[in-house]
């Protein structure tokens, strides 16, 4: 019994006439994917590439439907510690993908339009396996191509990966930092407190000014990384309740609080400069991705953050005794016309990224109740405890 011919073992063929058109499919295809990579993994800024938009979106949506029936927030941070690794695999996973089916539609035309062999050469040359041998002179140069983007493109992602994490890490150096300083989820009256208590002095000025100093650097490098590459968005802390975007909102928070209720006292140029490149980050990485910002705020403009739980705070910050100079209805029109310029931006990026449900952070998409930020219990003796605790010394509190 002799053999089917190739054309007949390999089945049906694909017409002439669509054969051409699969190959410039194919070669547009190509330059669309390798345009993706390029963007992504090496050009140092924002590039909008539908196949990693889409992957992403294709990640969250996932993921959305796993956090679904997951109410605690520990629960579902679990889960979305996953969430920014895998958009990362499936990026690579797709970008493959499509190579593999574009350099099989360029290669139907030498293979007279039998789909099955042009997939096996195109796979068997991507991925370097080199089972399957060109058998046609004129498509060993696609064959060449297609192993050559295939060891490029994971090559790429490799290297791209130690870049993504020296930056993670650069970020979540100050985040922790923070925690000792404004507790866990960061909350920017909390910081104003333990900073009084902290201290030996009454104010703090000159730690709250260096404070100012590092976060303003921190977020023109958040800005930078983070808008290049939108995946450290998504990317959790070890921590659950810590957060870069939240631990952000606290030192802004804290800088307003200051201008608004101490003037005499805030480190003014450090206090308005941090605010200001902090709204500036979140702008910038809210317009990377694709969400509309209002660059010139109205400083008379509502906030969703209440009167009630500015005057509450207002009031816990005089009961620990830190420098309170006017009352809360005076300060409450200087602080909504600082927090005008970053309040609406900040509340649409925690609900992005799922950030912990912290105070004054606004809504998630699931029903969060808001965390306060955890507060370690009185470490001073029993026998040296005042009958007031609101008479403790500052130097005797523990952090």
């Amino acid at each position: 019994m002799t053999n089917p011919p190739p054309a007949a073992s390999a089945g049906a063929a694909v017409p002439a006439a669509v054969q051409g058109l699969a190959f410039v499919l194919g070669l547009v295809l190509v330059l669309a994917t390798w345009m993706s990579v390029i963007g992504t993994l090496i050009v140092p800024r924002p590039i909008s590439s539908r196949i990693s938009k889409y992957s992403g979106l294709g990640t969250f949506r996932i993921f959305a439907l796993i956090c679904r029936p997951l109410r605690g927030y520990r629960a579902r941070d679990r889960v979305l510690a996953w969430q920014a690794p895998m958009s990362l695999f499936l990026r690579l996973v797709s970008w493959v993908a499509l190579f593999d089916v574009s350099y099989a539609l360029m290669l139907l035309p030498f293979e007279h339009g039998h789909v099955g062999p042009a997939f096996t050469e195109a796979g068997s040359a991507l991925f370097t396996l080199g089972y399957s041998a060109p058998t046609h002179t004129s498509s060993t140069a696609i064959v060449y191509v297609a192993a050559f983007s295939g060891l490029v493109v994971v090559a790429l992602q490799i290297g791209y990966l130690p870049t993504l994490y020296s930056a993670f890490n650069r970020r979540e150096a100050e985040v922790t930092l923070l925690v000792s300083r404004a507790g866990a989820p960061a909350w920017g009256p909390e910081l104003l407190a333990r900073t009084r208590f902290g201290l030996s002095t009454l104010d703090g000025t000159a730690e709250l000014a260096e404070l100012y100093r590092t976060w303003e650097r921190w977020s023109a490098e958040v800005a930078e990384s983070h808008s290049t590459y939108l995946t450290l968005c998504w990317l959790r802390s070890p921590r659950p309740e810590a957060n870069w975007l939240i631990s952000l909102l606290s030192v802004m928070d804290a800088a307003a609080l200051q201008l608004a209720l101490s003037p005499s006292i805030v480190p003014a140029l450090r206090a308005r400069l941090v605010i200001r490149m902090g709204f500036s980050c979140l702008n910038q990485i809210a317009q990377a991705t694709g969400m509309p910002v209002i660059e010139d705020a109205d400083p008379d403009t509502e906030i969703e953050l209440s009167f009630d739980d500015f005057a509450g705070a207002v009031t816990m910050l005089r009961s620990v005794g830190y420098p309170v100079e006017v009352s809360a209805e005076q300060a409450w029109p200087h602080f909504r016309g600082w927090r005008v310029n970053y309040e609406p931006v900040l509340y649409a990026l925690a609900r992005m990224i799922d950030a912990p449900p912290a105070l004054w952070s606004g809504p998630r998409h699931w029903a969060a109740e808001p965390l306060p930020p955890h507060r370690p219990g009185n470490r001073v003796p029993a026998e040296s405890r005042p009958d007031d605790p609101q008479l403790m010394r500052p130097a005797k509190r523990v952090l």
